[in-house]
């Protein structure tokens, strides 16, 4: 009988050594990747700098273009994403809008979810009218509604693998159908379910974008962003990179790899416990509602089963009585601290229609979803017991 293939290695397995590779070939290698802290790179001989910063040679010459601890990050991420190459970044926003712009020129037209990081929705609405790209934003849940937006000069479709903060979860496959249908490019940002819940580039998108910030750090102790696809999609990514700047330090690198070693346990103990808190935020009478991907009500159900190994440690929920109760409610919190950001060790609340949402109008904010009373809870690693006393207290 043939020999069966070699059974790949799951998650886990793979995030920690991969987070650990870098190319040497040396006996005796670190078994972590070096922090390479330097900003040039000397050589011998003029020539060969020459050949290298001209990208006719492989090799480092300055770190805004290029450094070894960065590559190995880089290197890594895609691996785990399914594709064949990352850039990385300083910050999520810096990902995103390189993204972006590395894909658009003026005149093209770009569809966008109308529900989205609020950061991105500034990128959209500020900056791409102002560079001649025209921005339609539709539900992309309604994919009757993504069809009818698509014309024959629309570039890019984007939107987010779990909505932030709505929670929403589109069908990347279809979107990704709708979009090559067109000719365009389907961008999602995976941030809110990092590559452990979903592989968006192994559902039918083309470019995967983190704020890597989020839980691929998951310790609050940096900021990143990383954009991840094809190696003919990334080339316009990486020159935007070059010119632009924003390009990440290897201090920052060293961290996100230390974060890729514990992704698979963060995020199981977040979707777990986020799940118990979900359950018990249904049950209390000053919530109206709870938006979480777990809850047999989520109107997505089907959807997350299909495309994420999980729900995510991501909660948004409305509490009773509009924007008073929920500030008040944030207020009286003891354990859980009021912050921007997520996806780390500590669990974070915020209100979005006055925090992360503020570049919305009211308007835009109503037709995405978000009530003055809405809620976003980002869960941490604390024992679950006592984060739902806490919780409770404050309602």
């Amino acid at each position: 009988m043939p020999e069966s293939s070699p059974k790949r290695p799951g998650f886990a397995t793979r995030a920690v050594h991969l987070a650990s590779r870098m190319e040497g070939g040396l006996p005796g290698e670190p078994l972590n990747v070096p922090i390479v802290q330097t900003a040039n790179f000397r050589f011998d001989r003029a020539d060969v700098y020459a050949e290298v910063i001209n990208e006719r040679a492989e090799g480092w010459v300055y770190t805004r273009l290029g450094n070894p601890t960065v590559a190995a990050f880089e290197s890594a991420i895609a691996e785990l994403e399914g594709g064949e190459r990352a850039v990385a970044f300083a910050s999520g926003m810096a990902a995103i809008s390189s993204a972006v712009i590395a894909h658009v020129q003026a005149g093209d037209h770009v569809v966008s979810s109308k529900a989205i990081y609020g950061g991105t929705h500034g990128l959209m609405s500020g900056y791409l009218p102002r560079w001649g790209v025209e921005v339609t934003y539709v539900d992309t849940n309604d994919l009757e509604a993504v069809r009818a937006a698509m014309r024959p000069g629309t570039k890019l479709l984007y939107t987010e693998t779990i909505g932030n903060p709505t929670l929403r979860v589109p069908d990347i496959a279809a979107l990704g159908d709708i979009a090559h249908a067109a000719g365009a490019l389907m961008m999602i940002d995976n941030t809110f379910a990092s590559p452990y819940l979903c592989r968006p580039l192994e559902l039918g998108a083309d470019v995967s974008i983190h704020s890597a910030t989020k839980y691929i750090s998951g310790h609050a102790d940096t900021i990143a962003g990383v954009v991840i696809g094809s190696a003919e999609g990334m080339a316009p990514v990486t020159k935007t990179l070059h010119v632009i700047g924003g390009a990440l330090a290897p201090l920052n690198a060293f961290l996100l790899l230390r974060g890729l070693k514990t992704l698979a346990l963060r995020m199981e103990r977040a979707c777990a416990t986020a799940q118990r808190i979900a359950e018990f935020l249904c049950e209390h009478p000053k919530i109206e509602c709870v938006h979480y991907p777990g809850l047999s009500s989520h109107p997505d159900r089907d959807l997350v089963t299909r495309q994420l190994d999980g729900s995510g440690g991501m909660i948004a929920f409305e509490v009773a009585g509009g924007l008073e109760p929920a500030a008040k409610f944030q207020d009286s919190l003891k354990l859980i601290a009021i912050a921007a950001s997520l996806g780390e060790c500590h669990t974070l609340v915020s209100h979005p229609a006055s925090t992360t949402h503020r570049q919305y109008s009211k308007a835009d904010r109503k037709a995405a979803g978000i009530t003055d009373g809405f809620v976003r809870l980002s869960v941490g690693l604390e024992d679950p017991e006592d984060l739902i006393a806490d919780i409770a207290q404050a309602l």
